[in-house]
């Protein structure tokens, strides 16, 4: 299988890697590979600059089969078959769980599970950093999201330590936008697979998509991402009691000086 991909593409990861020191020698990488076109994506391109890059480092991908009927990855097995990169399969039965409709907000639960999965997996196995697929476009989605349903200023790191499970969480693809990866699926002759969960496209992300969609939005928000941009922001409250207290104050200072 002959591997290529533009320029424009490995400056972009390179430069992600080379920024928020992604890859290191000697790193055992586990590429989570849901069959989606993000992670097939990541597997290609990680697979192109392991043979051009100066560091040493180890590639294999591992899809967590959640349980859903009817799952097949024979494609993504050929597929990593051609790449040369090993391909693990871990059985699950998060479907079940997930399908509960006592089960409140089940993508947050889903994803919950397929990370503690990834994790176990990867500590039986010696892998130290797992690659996910997530791109610009998710980054700035991800942060909008924890503003309006968590009133948290928070997004998706680069690189992320878990430090109960001593692995990294790392996002190669973090500078690249969602229609460049599209574009690249042509190059990679690969199909995506068609979720199987019912949630699918019908979750928060893809209303925040929706309203983020104008360019200008875009950008202003990506660019409010970055520590060091111009805040201002309410102080932190204040314990209740010292509130509670001031409070009070206020209202019987005047019988008081009277």
């Amino acid at each position: 299988m002959e591997l290529s991909l533009p320029k424009s593409y490995n400056n972009k990861i390179i430069k992600a890697i080379a920024e928020f020191n992604l890859i290191e020698e000697g790193d055992n990488i586990l590429v989570g590979l849901s069959g989606g076109k993000d992670s097939a994506f990541l597997l290609y391109a990680l697979t192109i600059l392991r043979r051009n890059l100066a560091v040493n480092f180890n590639l294999s991908a591992l899809t967590v089969d959640l349980g859903f009927a009817g799952s097949d990855f024979a494609s993504l097995k050929d597929f990593c078959q051609k790449l040369g990169i090993p391909y693990y399969i871990k059985r699950t039965e998060i479907a079940e769980y997930i399908l509960d409709e006592k089960v409140d907000n089940p993508c947050a639960k889903c994803a919950h599970f397929r990370k503690g999965a990834m994790a176990e997996f990867m500590k039986e196995h010696g892998f130290n950093k797992v690659a996910f697929g997530h791109h610009y476009d998710d980054a700035v989605e991800t942060f909008l999201m924890s503003i309006i349903y968590s009133g948290q200023i928070m997004t998706l790191k680069p690189k992320r330590h878990l430090s109960h499970n001593d692995i990294f969480i790392i996002r190669p693809l973090i500078y690249l936008r969602e229609k460049k990866i599209i574009e690249a699926g042509k190059l990679m002759g690969f199909k995506p697979l068609e979720s199987p969960c019912p949630y699918d496209g019908r979750t928060v992300r893809a209303e925040i998509r929706a309203l983020i969609r104008e360019k200008q939005i875009f950008f202003n928000l990506a660019g409010a991402m970055r520590q060091g941009t111009s805040m201002e922001l309410w102080p932190e409250e204040p314990p209740r009691e010292e509130l509670a207290a001031k409070m009070n104050e206020l209202w019987t200072g005047k019988n008081n000086k009277s």
